[in-house]
C-alpha cells in the first residue's frame, strides 16, 4: 500500500483557500462559554452562541476540521444515522419525521449558507442483495408514507432509492469558513489546544484556562476520552477513505452508498472519485481509536475502485478518521456534568445532524429548549 500522508482528499485548493491557521491558548481567558472541539458540531454551537451575543473560547486538541468533520465523505443525508423506516422504530414515527424535517431545514441552511461548497444532486442507495432490495423497498414505503421525497431507482448503477432532496459538500472547507467568520464575530478560537480539566465553570488546558459559565463538548469520535462518564455507551470506530485523481466521465456524481451503508462513494465535479467503506470486513480491527489508514481496508477500497466502478486513475490519498457508534444510533445530546453539555457520536453521519445538535445544544446551554433538544435529547438529560 503506498502511504499519501493519511491527508484527506478534502485538502485540496478550496480549502487551502479557507485556511485558518490559529494559535494554541496561552494564559487565562474569561468566556460565557467554551466550546472544545472545532469540527461541524463545534463551530454550528460556537456561530449560534455568537449569534446569541455570547462571549465564546473554542478550542482542539488538534487543528479546525482534523477529526472526522473534515476527512468523512462529504455526505449531506438527511436524517438520522438509520434509515428512515429503521428510525421509525427506534423514535416512533412522530418523532422521526420531525427530526427528518429538522435535517432537510439544516441543508437548506447549509447550501444558503456556504453555496459554493454544497451540491444538492440528491442520494442514491443501491442494494447489493436481494434482501437489501426488499429493505429498500420497506425503506421507500414508509417515506412515502410519511410524505418524504423518495423514488425507486432502476438504473445502469442497479436497483434501490433515489432520494432527491440530499446533497454533497467540501466539508474541510465548511469548516474553516465557519471558524474564520467566528474569529471575526469575536470568538476567540485555538488549535493545538487539549482540554486537560473539565469542570462547569473551567476549562484547563496546558498553558492556560478558560473560565466559563458553561461548557459545550462536540468532539464525536473523542467524546468517551473526554467525558469517561460516556464511555459504556458510546464505541469508537475506524472509517477509512481513498481519492483518486480526476477520472472521466463523472458517472456518480452524487452520494451513493451500498450494501447497507457499509460501502459508500461519489465523484467530484473534476471527476475526482473519493470511496469508503468496508469497515465491516474486518470489524473487530476497526472498533479502534487508531486513526491511520490499514493495508487490509485500503486494499478492499482499492479493489472496490477498479472492479466495481471500474475506474483505472491512480490513488492520490488515504485516509482514516475515528467516529463514535450508540446502541440506537441516535446521537448524544445531554447535560453530562453540571453545566458541561456533550453532542456527539452521530455513528457515521454527523454533517447534518451534528449541524443540528450544535445549533441547538448552544441554546441549550443558556436555557432555552429547541425542538431539537426536544426530539434527540429527550431522555437523555
Amino acid at each position: 500500500m503506498t502511504d499519501p500522508g493519511n491527508i484527506p482528499g478534502w485538502d485540496d485548493a478550496d480549502a487551502r483557500r479557507e485556511w485558518l491557521q490559529l494559535p494554541p491558548l496561552r494564559g487565562d481567558h474569561v468566556a460565557d462559554a467554551c466550546v472544545i472541539g472545532l469540527g461541524g458540531s463545534g463551530l454550528a454551537a460556537i456561530g449560534e452562541l455568537v449569534r446569541l451575543g455570547r462571549r465564546v473560547v473554542g478550542i482542539d486538541s488538534g487543528a479546525i476540521g482534523g477529526g472526522a468533520a473534515g476527512r468523512n465523505g462529504g455526505f449531506l443525508l438527511a436524517g438520522t444515522a438509520g434509515f428512515h423506516h429503521d428510525v421509525v422504530d427506534v423514535m416512533g414515527r412522530e418523532r422521526a419525521v420531525a427530526t427528518y424535517a429538522l435535517t432537510l431545514a439544516e441543508m437548506d441552511r447549509m447550501t444558503v449558507e456556504t453555496p459554493d461548497l454544497v451540491r444538492r444532486h440528491g442520494s442514491l442507495r443501491l442494494a447489493a442483495t436481494p434482501d437489501e432490495v426488499d429493505d429498500c423497498r420497506r425503506q421507500l414505503d414508509a417515506m412515502q408514507r410519511d410524505g418524504l421525497a423518495a423514488a425507486w431507482y432502476d438504473g445502469d448503477a442497479g436497483q434501490g432509492l433515489r432520494i432527491p432532496t440530499d446533497g454533497a459538500f467540501q466539508p474541510l472547507a465548511r469548516c474553516r469558513r465557519l471558524a474564520g467568520a467566528a474569529v471575526r464575530d469575536g470568538a476567540a478560537l485555538f488549535e493545538g489546544t487539549r482540554a486537560v480539566e473539565i469542570r462547569g465553570g473551567c476549562v484547563t488546558t496546558p498553558e492556560g484556562s478558560i473560565t466559563c459559565d458553561r461548557v459545550i463538548v462536540a468532539v464525536d469520535g473523542r467524546l468517551a476520552h473526554i467525558l469517561p462518564e460516556l464511555a459504556s455507551r458510546v464505541r469508537v470506530a475506524r472509517l477509512q477513505m481513498l481519492a483518486t485523481a480526476p477520472a472521466h466521465p463523472v458517472r456518480w456524481p452524487q452520494p451513493c452508498y451500498s450494501r447497507y451503508g457499509y460501502d459508500y462513494w461519489h465523484q467530484l465535479p473534476d471527476g475526482r472519485l473519493l470511496v469508503g467503506g468496508y469497515r465491516d470486513h474486518h470489524v473487530q480491527d476497526e472498533w479502534t481509536d487508531t486513526d491511520t489508514p490499514s493495508e487490509a481496508i485500503q486494499h478492499l477500497l482499492e479493489r472496490h475502485v477498479r472492479e466495481r466502478l471500474h475506474v483505472d486513475a491512480p490513488i492520490t490519498h488515504r485516509w482514516a478518521a475515528s467516529v463514535a457508534y450508540t446502541d440506537d444510533e441516535l446521537p448524544v445530546f445531554e447535560e453530562v456534568r453540571e453545566h458541561v453539555w456533550a453532542i456527539g457520536a452521530y455513528s457515521g453521519t454527523g454533517n447534518v445532524v451534528g449541524a443540528v445538535c450544535g445549533r441547538a445544544v448552544a441554546r441549550a446551554a443558556v436555557g432555552e429548549s429547541t425542538p431539537a433538544l426536544e426530539l434527540l435529547g429527550s431522555g437523555r438529560r
